[in-house]
């Protein structure tokens, strides 16, 4: 049985008429009527009843219909969806990011990738910049958004956010009241930070940072996440140097003061597999960019 026979079948139920149904497919009515029969041998029973004057559907033939009717509809949504998935519309992306990133740059892609595409599903994962390099190795995400450099070759990595740092304090912290803070101001702090293993990029630029007012950080505590750091200092345990768009999570106990000096720009990337070839993640790959721009901006 070949798909053409059902198609000439639901024409023919349709018509009730060879010559019509015939002049619908743009075939001879001959070859039509034989397509029938071969069709009714192959199944085992009569789907018309034919007269010189009518056709007419038999009782097995109009609930052979309704279900061939169904399997054809099932059959072009299923051909719509992989048009769509095939111009990237439809599937899922996987996406890792920094937990810094969900005060910046994420809800902003996310909501316009979402009014652009609606259908691709995106399923989010909160992870450190080296889980998320491992996870793309294990191809357990597709697109992360971490803290630069990137080394190694099998990725591709792309900027798309750059901010300067600001130090978080208590707010019971004597510099709480300054419109800014001196870093030298710092250098007997104790201070809140991450393992460098896991942003080296950022840890990096921290860290240079306070040597350039000539004192290395005395770390009083270690956390992963960036939300952990800020209720550290909430709680009194040191301060901490942050990428400034963490001013948006806002925590009481903490203020957030900008450098007197001129801060290291901090960035933030999108990185994939260079071999990811999917329309959807590339897809999605374009609507970052096209917002980016707006950042760079």
């Amino acid at each position: 049985m070949e798909l053409r026979h059902l198609r000439y079948f639901v024409t023919l139920a349709e018509e009730l008429h060879f010559g019509r149904a015939a002049e619908r497919l743009h075939i001879a009515q001959p070859p039509l009527s034989q397509q029938i029969q071969q069709l009714e041998t192959e199944l085992g029973f009569q789907l018309f009843h034919r007269t010189k004057r009518t056709v007419q559907l038999t009782e097995a033939g109009q609930i052979f219909l309704g279900e061939v009717q169904q399997i054809l509809r099932q059959l072009e949504q299923a051909v719509q969806a992989g048009r769509q998935a095939s111009r990237g519309l439809r599937g899922q992306v996987v996406i890792g990011f920094v937990s810094s990133a969900a005060y910046n740059v994420l809800p902003t892609i996310l909501r316009t990738f979402r009014t652009c595409i609606p259908d691709v599903n995106l399923e989010l994962h909160e992870l450190t910049t080296d889980q998320q390099l491992q996870w793309l190795r294990d191809g357990r995400i597709d697109v992360g958004f971490l803290r630069p450099p990137v080394e190694e070759d099998t990725f591709c990595w792309e900027i798309i956010f750059h901010e300067s740092l600001v130090v978080a304090l208590p707010e019971v912290h004597p510099l709480a009241n300054q419109s800014s803070v001196s870093l030298s101001s710092l250098k007997n702090e104790l201070f809140i930070l991450f393992p460098r293993p896991l942003a080296p990029g950022l840890y990096d630029s921290i860290i240079s940072f306070c040597q350039q007012a000539n004192f290395s950080p005395t770390v009083a505590q270690e956390a992963i996440q960036m939300q952990t750091i800020v209720s550290l200092v909430a709680a009194e345990m040191g301060v901490a140097i942050v990428p400034e768009s963490l001013q948006h999570l806002q925590r009481t106990g903490v203020v957030y003061k900008p450098m007197q000096e001129l801060t290291p720009k901090v960035t933030l990337a999108m990185i994939w597999r260079r071999e990811n070839t999917s329309a959807t993640v590339q897809r999605f790959l374009e609507v970052v960019r096209e917002v980016a721009v707006s950042w760079q901006g």
